[in-house]
């Protein structure tokens, strides 16, 4: 998926805790050319990662967890996120901001099969 990924992809990654979302940020992450450690952005909210020789410059992994609306979106900068063309973006709960979502959003809903299985269904 992070091979076919365009400049300005919104991925709005759906799911329970513990259903893969962050392992699944951690293997795009790894699949763009980031060797750095991606861990889940829960308290700080979001994290930059810059990426060279892609047609984009860095990739934008949030976490809405704490966030309660479009306001909340708004106060974090979202929506200044969403119109970087250069950049793309990973939501993790995105039902929390779900009037601030862009519409071209790309859905990922993930389940919590068991503690080895996990289901993933891209819309």
């Amino acid at each position: 998926m992070a091979d076919s990924a365009c400049p300005g992809d919104v991925f709005a990654l759906v799911g329970d805790l513990g259903s893969g979302k962050t392992t699944f940020a951690k293997g795009f992450a790894k699949a763009l050319g980031i060797k750095k450690e991606i861990t889940s952005p829960t308290f700080v909210i979001s994290k930059v990662y810059p990426l060279s020789g892609k047609n984009f410059s860095k990739l934008i992994h949030v976490d809405c967890y704490r966030l309660s609306g479009e306001e909340d979106a708004e106060a974090i900068g979202l929506s200044e996120y969403f119109q970087q063309k250069d950049s793309i973006i990973l939501l993790e709960w995105p039902e929390n901001i779900k009037d601030a979502l862009p519409k071209k959003a790309k859905r990922i809903y993930f389940k919590y099969i068991d503690k080895n299985t996990r289901e993933i269904n891209i819309k």
